[in-house]
């Protein structure tokens, strides 16, 4: 049975979920008055971890948010804190020796971890270009710019396509490749390629540079040549640098968050070929994931491979992205179980993801709905990124 969808209502709940629960949380909790920037990890309960290393994707997605909250919703709080993030990436991440961004700093702000993951430098151009938009800050887009550069010629692949994983603090070749505990190091990632593809579309809005054009039209035909399973509608996760497939697992939240990446991809290049090709994709990717990923409690399951479900937790970044990525298939085919899904994902949120007595959203619930209190409400990887700008993305497709 269908549930009755009250546009107005779910507006209304998502923009408080944005600024209320999300925004304010980081803007009450997340400083750090000792050192500057934010904490590197804080406790589901709010315990602080004082001496936590701070990770270069907790801070580029916290610029990033800020800045696109800001150029939304021209609230002087969210510019500061996008300042704040943008004033300590520029101090303490970039390498002035060798260029780029270092991937870990201590909570002094002196590196920890001094090579270059690519991922990281795409979540650089990502946030510096959103920085830019929102400010009109040049410097900002200059450094976007320049990172640009040092990508392509540092770890773009001229023989095979796509990019490299990850390289030295001086760009050269490194047995170290793999982006977490989780990952396989091999040396290349659907991962990283989906967020140099988000990087270099944000990018393409204020410098549209032919060369950046190029590039971008090939990463999305490497997406759909080698990183997408044609007959299946699945993201291939792990590849060597020949694209030969070195893992057969399934990442629901991937899929569907790459679905409508893909499209924005498309449409910013405004190559009218590959965006009627990329629609087609996203239509397949987000029917596989209707089908296979979408528990009958409307969460979205983690993982699976050919044998079934492998991890049945429910992630908190899966459910924001099937929110966003449903809805821009129900807005591509108008077929109304694509929007029951995407709200369903919503009632999802509310349900069990919110943390409704300390704020900000839980990692993840296990099958039944219990939330696991053991990993961190902010760390490297928990950021306010995906849900901040799941809200932001369903704020305007639902005011069109």
């Amino acid at each position: 049975m269908q549930e009755a969808i009250v546009i107005d209502t779910w507006k209304s709940k998502v923009k408080q979920e944005l600024t209320d629960n999300i925004l304010g949380f980081w803007m009450k909790h997340t400083l750090d008055e000792q050192h500057g920037g934010f904490l590197g990890e804080i406790s589901t309960d709010l315990q602080v971890t004082p001496r936590a290393d701070k990770c270069l994707v907790l801070n580029t997605r916290i610029l990033w948010t800020f800045s696109a909250a800001y150029r939304l919703y021209p609230n002087k709080e969210y510019l500061i804190i996008a300042k704040r993030a943008y004033d300590y990436i520029l101090k303490y991440f970039i390498d002035l020796k060798y260029g780029g961004l270092f991937w870990m700093v201590h909570a002094n702000g002196t590196p920890s971890d001094d090579k270059k993951q690519v991922y990281g430098q795409a979540f650089a151009i990502y946030a510096l270009t959103e920085y830019h938009r929102a400010t009109g800050d040049e410097v900002a887009l200059e450094q976007a710019i320049q990172l640009f550069h040092i990508v392509e010629t540092h770890s773009y692949d001229p023989t095979n396509k796509g990019y490299l994983e990850a390289l030295s603090r001086d760009w050269q070749a490194t047995d170290d490749v793999s982006l977490s505990d989780k990952d396989l190091n091999e040396k290349k990632s659907m991962n990283t390629h989906l967020h140099i593809m988000e990087a270099y579309t944000n990018l393409l809005r204020v410098w549209p540079s032919p060369l950046l054009q190029q590039k971008l039209t090939e990463l999305i035909e490497v997406t759909l040549d080698h990183i997408i399973n044609s007959e299946t509608g699945h993201f291939k996760l792990f590849f060597d640098e020949s694209w030969q497939v070195k893992s057969e697992h399934i990442s629901y939240g991937h899929d569907i968050e790459g679905s409508w990446l893909l499209v924005e991809a498309a449409e910013v290049l405004g190559n009218v070929p590959l965006l009627k090709r990329t629609k087609e994709v996203a239509i397949q990717m987000a029917e596989t994931t209707y089908a296979e990923g979408v528990d009958t409690d409307g969460g979205i399951i983690n993982e699976a491979d050919a044998t079934g479900f492998i991890d049945t937790n429910k992630d908190w970044w899966p459910q924001a992205e099937a929110m966003v990525g449903f809805y821009n298939a129900y807005q591509l085919t108008g077929d109304s179980k694509f929007e029951q899904a995407a709200y369903r994902s919503w009632d999802f949120i509310e349900q069990y993801i919110i943390d409704h007595e300390h704020g900000e959203w839980f990692w993840s619930v296990n099958r039944a709905g219990i939330p696991n209190l053991q990993h961190a409400k902010v760390s490297a990887w928990k950021c306010p990124y995906h849900n901040g700008r799941a809200c932001m993305e369903m704020l305007e497709r639902l005011q069109s």
